[in-house]
């Protein structure tokens, strides 16, 4: 093949391998601009259905009040109530005991008397470890009072043998002042025989594991047949009081004052335990004691309060909120806390006139229990108060209240409602015949639609109301 051959056969196969297999660019790129053209329609036409449906939801109370038409409330009664004066801590559930049991004396463990979790009694058994050595050895500690009982019994009759002896001069004094040291070696070694049988009996006694308190024991930490030794470091179980229960929280000492005038007067103060989301009042009990120093970190007093639990409400470790009930305030005016206000410079309320417009009136708050707000001047009784929507109100303000609808839209959604059932019975009409037709134009007649139903058939026109 000649060089120019050769040139234009490549040449060739370059422009092949350049071409693509497919369309020409430009009908590419028209296929992917209309591509895009369309997937831009699609999203506007999706936008705009999401706009007008919005628009037609919030298309009652929100046009009106665009238009200075009244805004629609939540409202509340001004009433009167007692309301406690408290103090928000968080607590912890602390019991009175919580024992760790552990052998007194070596040994297996022969018996397991207990189940996990269960409640028992002071001095309920719990474990029992192999008595027999311990029986051995107090049955050894008889024997041996016994044989130096029997010795102090034949010491004493010598000596009083040797007494009359020595009085007749018949014996030695030695003789005599050796006798009596015998006897009395003998009285101690009987008083050293009855403490080893007490410490034997108190040996053997420590084999039944009994229950120091009465509670609810926890998991085992030994099982049957296991060797425990005398004062190990792993106890056989845990038993925790149940019955009374404390909590134990603190207070700012700023806050010690009251606390110490009603503890100090003997008045027992309330406290109440609830759950970490303040909706569910776990118990009430009384304030017990206070610790005998503030905490310098955190400025804080100690107190415990106790609580009836046999229904084990309150549970042992468990994080509750605390109320400490410190004084009672009666007959206090109150609102919802919602109603009142924040304002610059003082707190306020919207109050509802009868004419549904409202008034803003400065109070003085009071002590609050978590839903409710004293107010200790500004209210009186039998107001109603805005609780919900003050944001958008000013002095003046027209409202709606709930239940209510605004006049322009209650009249229009009942002429559409009328004209709508009109159109519904004349479309029925086009087709009835007989006696169907006669109701249906009785019923036509009755709601006062006006003029004869376009298409009803020749002599089943609209008949007066009856």
């Amino acid at each position: 093949m000649t060089p120019d051959a050769l040139e234009h056969h490549t040449l060739g196969r370059d422009s092949m391998t350049d071409a693509p297999t497919g369309h020409p660019p430009q009908v590419t790129r028209r296929r992917r601009i209309a591509w895009l053209i369309g997937l831009a329609v699609v999203i506007a036409l999706i936008a705009w259905v999401i706009h007008h449906r919005m628009a037609a939801s919030h298309a009652g109370a929100g046009r009106f009040a665009g238009m200075g038409g009244p805004l629609p409330v939540s409202v509340a009664k001004v009433t009167t109530t007692d309301v406690p004066v408290v103090i928000d801590a968080l607590g912890t559930v602390t019991p009175l005991a919580t024992v760790n049991v552990r052998p007194q004396v070596s040994g297996p463990i022969v018996k397991i008397a207990f189940k996990e979790g269960q409640k028992i009694e002071k001095g309920g058994l719990l474990a029992v470890i192999d008595p027999r050595p311990y029986q051995a050895a107090l049955d050894q500690s008889l024997g041996q009072l016994g044989r130096d009982q029997a010795a102090l019994a034949g010491a004493r009759t010598d000596l009083v043998r040797y007494k009359q002896l020595l009085a007749q001069n018949s014996v030695a004094q030695q003789t005599y002042s050796d006798e009596l040291a015998t006897v009395n070696q003998d009285v101690a070694a009987v008083a050293a025989d009855r403490a080893a049988i007490e410490t034997a009996r108190l040996n053997l006694s420590y084999c039944q594991v009994t229950s120091p308190v009465a509670g609810r024991v926890g998991l085992r930490q030994v099982d049957l047949g296991n060797l425990v030794q005398a004062n190990q470091t792993t106890p056989i179980v845990a038993v925790t009081q149940m019955d009374p229960m404390s909590v134990l929280f603190t207070v700012p000492q700023n806050d010690l004052g009251e606390i110490f005038q009603h503890v100090h007067g003997g008045q027992p103060l309330a406290v109440q335990a609830w759950t970490g989301d303040w909706k569910t009042l776990i118990a009430t009990g009384n304030l017990s004691s206070l610790d005998n120093q503030i905490n310098t970190s955190t400025g804080t007093l100690q107190l415990r309060a106790l609580f009836d639990n046999s229904k084990s409400e309150l549970f042992p470790n468990e994080f509750v909120n605390v109320k400490l009930v410190v004084d009672t305030l009666s007959h206090q005016i109150v609102v919802p806390g919602a109603a009142v206000q924040n304002g610059p410079s003082s707190n306020f309320v919207y109050i509802v006139n009868p004419d549904h417009t409202v008034t803003m009136r400065t109070v003085t708050t009071g002590p609050t229990d978590g839903n409710n707000i004293a107010i200790m001047k500004g209210l009186t009784p039998g107001l109603t108060v805005v609780t919900d929507g003050a944001d958008q109100l000013k002095d003046g303000a027209k409202v709606l209240l709930p239940g209510e609808e605004p006049p322009s839209l209650a009249k229009g959604a009942a002429a559409g409602g009328a004209s709508g059932r009109c159109a519904r019975i004349a479309s029925y009409m086009k087709g009835a015949t007989g006696s169907k037709a006669t109701r249906l134009a009785k019923v036509y007649a009755r709601l006062g639609c006006s003029g004869a139903p376009a298409g009803a058939p020749s002599g089943n026109k609209a008949a007066p109301t009856t």
